[in-house]
C-alpha cells in the first residue's frame, strides 16, 4: 500500500519540495504523472512524502536545499489492523 500521510520532512530532517513545483530541482518523469501518486493529483500531494516511481527505499521527496535533490523518508510500516491509528515519526 502506498504511503498517503502528511509526513512532509526527509529522514535528516529536511523540508520536501512541493511536487506540483521544480523549485529548486526538476522532477523526473514519473514524478510529473499524477497517477503516480495516491491522490491523484500533484497539488493534492502537496510537499508530502511519496514514491512516485516506486523506488525500493521508499517513500521520498524532492528537497527544498538546492544541494541535496532528494532523500527518503522514514514512515514505518503498521500492521494492517493498524493502518487507522499509526503515525508517522520522525
Amino acid at each position: 500500500r502506498e504511503y498517503q500521510g502528511t509526513l512532509s520532512v526527509t529522514r535528516n530532517g529536511k523540508t520536501c519540495q512541493a511536487w506540483n513545483t521544480d523549485t529548486p530541482h526538476e522532477p523526473n518523469y514519473s514524478s510529473e504523472n499524477p497517477s503516480n501518486y495516491p491522490d491523484l493529483s500533484l497539488d493534492a500531494a502537496s510537499n508530502y512524502c511519496r514514491n512516485p516511481d516506486n523506488e525500493p527505499g521508499g517513500p521520498w521527496c524532492y528537497t527544498t536545499d538546492p544541494n541535496i535533490r532528494y532523500e527518503y523518508c522514514h514512515v514505518p510500516l503498521c500492521r494492517k489492523r493498524m493502518v487507522h491509528t499509526c503515525q508517522a515519526h520522525l
